[in-house]
């Protein structure tokens, strides 16, 4: 098993595209996003996943881009899209949502960071409040795995440890995941379900916690590793992208 600190470089070929508000860059909140994250959250995500997946298309969108930057063409040509949210949860439109659930249904994979949590889309996909509790005192995280077979767990130090972070806690109203592959404790002594794994039509989702943007946890190379290990499984660029349908086979039809 290789160490975040190895260098890693996927072979896949995949088509990813990171979505991100971009409110907290645009109004430099808080003061240390500037010197954090200079290219925007999207951006440090998306430099991440073209170090690590060298052969494939990454690109970003924000909410200020026209549809969102998520119109039926270019969800059509994602393999695994990558979400970030915040602030603006109600300003992204219905019709884009409705477009990105159809999607998800039919195959395309989808990764769910921190606050996205509150999303249209990660709440109309699980069918719950997805509400926890927080706290924002930049306490220490630690990131245990509890189910190492799990691909997204695969070279992941055990635990990750965020010297600063924002706390979440349980109750996460989140349906019962497929997999639940790392779970977080904070300093206040609360615990987490950080890294969840949900099958939605024939689309894979996953949800995972830390992210603050507080904090430069995007730099991360434990986390790094988590979100890269997380495209390639929610990845299938090989299905055709259909949702299932209502069929009526004939008797004995195979």
């Amino acid at each position: 098993m290789q160490s975040p600190e190895t260098p890693v470089r996927f072979e896949d070929k995949l088509r990813l595209l990171v979505w991100n508000e971009g409110v907290h860059e645009a109004s430099n909140q808080p003061v240390s996003m500037a010197e954090d994250y200079p290219a925007g959250i999207h951006g440090a995500v998306a430099d991440c996943l073209a170090a690590f997946f060298p052969g494939s298309e990454v690109s970003t969108a924000v909410l200020a881009d026209p549809g969102h930057g998520l119109d039926e063409e270019r969800l059509a040509a994602t393999d695994v899209l990558l979400w970030w949210g915040h602030k603006a949860h109600d300003e992204v439109s219905d019709e884009a949502v409705e477009r990105v659930h159809r999607h998800v249904l039919g195959g395309m994979g989808l990764i769910v960071l921190h606050s996205g949590h509150f999303s249209k889309i990660f709440t109309k996909l699980m069918g719950t409040t997805c509400s926890l509790q927080w706290r924002n005192d930049g306490e220490r995280e630690l990131v245990w795995t509890v189910k190492p077979s799990h691909p997204i767990a695969d070279g992941v130090p055990n635990p990750l440890h965020l010297e600063r972070s924002e706390m979440y806690g349980e109750l996460f109203d989140v349906p019962e995941p497929d997999d639940l592959v790392f779970i977080s404790n904070f300093e206040g002594g609360e615990v987490f379900r950080s890294g969840l794994t949900f099958t939605r039509g024939h689309g894979r989702i996953f949800y995972f916690s830390p992210g603050d943007q507080d904090y430069p946890i995007y730099h991360h190379p434990g986390i790094q590793r988590v979100i890269a290990n997380a495209v390639r499984w929610a990845a299938q660029p090989e299905r055709e992208r259909a949702q299932p349908e209502v069929g009526n086979p004939r008797r004995r039809w195979a």
